[in-house]
């Protein structure tokens, strides 16, 4: 006769000999006679650790896309804040000399906009991918600037050292995302000095010859800006540098670490066409090593040129936003450089107005999210009454399905908010000037 059998099972975690973790699936079965009397016990362990982590995995990801969540809305509302703040600051400035004693105060205010729009962009790049907003970047000056952050927040016991060489040409970069891959790599080394140690970050001007390119066949020989960042804390050995780069692998303890920051740094990279390189070995320390493709002389020239006095121009605009402070200095700023501008913050009234006045306007510009009516429904029905307008979509939440979605509609172009008012101007002058 068939015995019953008593069952458990239950899930652990094991130290290893070796420091490493696994986790396993132990099944206890208790095998009984008919008369209930114990015959024997039955134990299975299974090794459970690949599906533990994939586990883990999806939880980072599901929080990643939370994340990813709240950064639209903080987006969405913080830009429009700072687009009033740097919209101001620029307009005042504008009607400032060199030595007028309040310029100083202005541009710091200006400054700081601009840098808080940096940080909300540094959100969305953490979180989803964003396109990067490419100019003349000064490496050097990222550095600086990342230095006076991290000093503030890296524990006293480890020294930084910054060697800069006075020779590093401009890059073609985006100063948001520089400034995170250094931010990165700057919270890893801290994370690898627990007991004090030295960072050091360097710049270097280096040439990549036709047989390193063969051995890193998605680089092309020539002169690249280096940016290198070293510690002195434990290292790893040759097996976790192979993986270092993988999303979701960390070598942290759980709950310490996201296990996506070199990945970042490593999109981060490839999207400036760029290359990076890790040594390390454990006890000793771990270096890293970034290649950026220094700006050709015409593209230099070309930014550079941006420096130049703000051109306007003429034409009737008609400017769409919910919010009303933003569409006041929106229409100041585009007053004060020669438009004619008609406001209005709801989509359905924008619509009125289009109809009754689509034969003076020229360039409409029409804010992406807004109550009722949004701009993407705004966007079709206006396009139903002038297949050929001319609609630019300004928004503080742009990421790039956004802007794709938004060209895919028939948009001609999209400025992300707080935008600089050569930005906006700029544009302007492109949309309204082509069909």
């Amino acid at each position: 006769m068939r015995g019953e059998i008593d069952s458990y099972r239950m899930e652990k975690r094991y130290l290893k000999k070796d420091g490493g973790m696994v986790w396993a699936d132990l099944s206890v079965s208790s095998i009984r006679d008919a008369g209930g009397g114990h015959v024997a016990t039955v134990g299975v362990i299974a090794d459970i650790t690949e599906r533990k982590n994939l586990q883990a995995q999806l939880l980072q990801a599901q929080k990643m896309e939370a994340v990813g969540t709240l950064a639209g809305g903080i987006a969405h509302d913080f830009n429009n804040l700072l687009q009033v703040v740097c919209g101001y600051s620029e307009i005042l400035l504008a009607g400032k000399t060199q030595d007028d004693p309040d310029r100083e105060s202005l541009q710091k205010m200006l400054n700081a906009g601009q840098r808080g729009a940096e940080l909300v962009r540094d959100l969305m790049t953490f979180s989803r991918k964003v396109e990067p907003m490419l100019r003349l970047v000064d490496v050097n000056h990222e550095v600086v600037e990342f230095h006076k952050l991290l000093s503030r927040t890296i524990p006293k016991m480890i020294r930084i050292e910054l060697r800069l060489s006075g020779d590093v040409a401009p890059v073609i970069g985006d100063p948001a995302l520089i400034g995170q891959i250094l931010m990165n790599l700057g919270v890893n080394s801290r994370d690898a000095m627990p007991d004090g140690g030295t960072l050091t970050i360097q710049t270097a001007m280096v040439t990549l010859d036709e047989e390193y390119c063969a051995v890193h066949p998605e680089m092309k020989p020539g002169v690249y800006a280096q940016l290198t960042v070293s510690d002195t804390g434990i290292g790893m050995d040759k097996e976790t540098v192979t993986r270092i780069f993988d999303p979701f692998f960390s070598t942290k303890e759980i709950g310490k670490g996201t296990g996506l920051g070199l990945a970042i740094v490593y999109g981060i990279v490839k999207q400036h066409k760029g290359h990076v390189t890790c040594h390390s070995e454990s006890g000793v320390g771990t270096t890293f090593k970034i290649y950026l493709p220094i700006a050709e002389s015409e593209t230099s020239e070309e930014s550079l040129s941006q420096v130049a006095p703000i051109q306007g121009g003429t034409g009737t605009i008609l400017l769409v936003d919910d919010e009303e402070v933003v569409l006041t200095i929106d229409t100041a700023m585009l007053s004060q450089f020669g438009y004619t501008v008609i406001g209005t913050v709801q989509g359905k009234e924008a619509l009125e107005l289009y109809r009754q006045k689509r034969s003076v306007i020229s360039l409409v510009i029409l804010d992406w999210i807004m109550p009722e009516m949004d701009g993407k429904a705004c966007l079709r029905e206006i396009l139903q009454i002038s297949p050929d307008a001319r609609v630019l979509i300004a928004s503080g939440y742009a990421d790039s399905d956004t802007q794709q979605q938004a060209r895919a509609l028939g948009a001609r172009a999209f400025v992300e908010k707080p935008y600089e008012t050569r930005t906006l101007l700029r544009t302007v002058r492109n949309v309204a000037g082509r069909k």
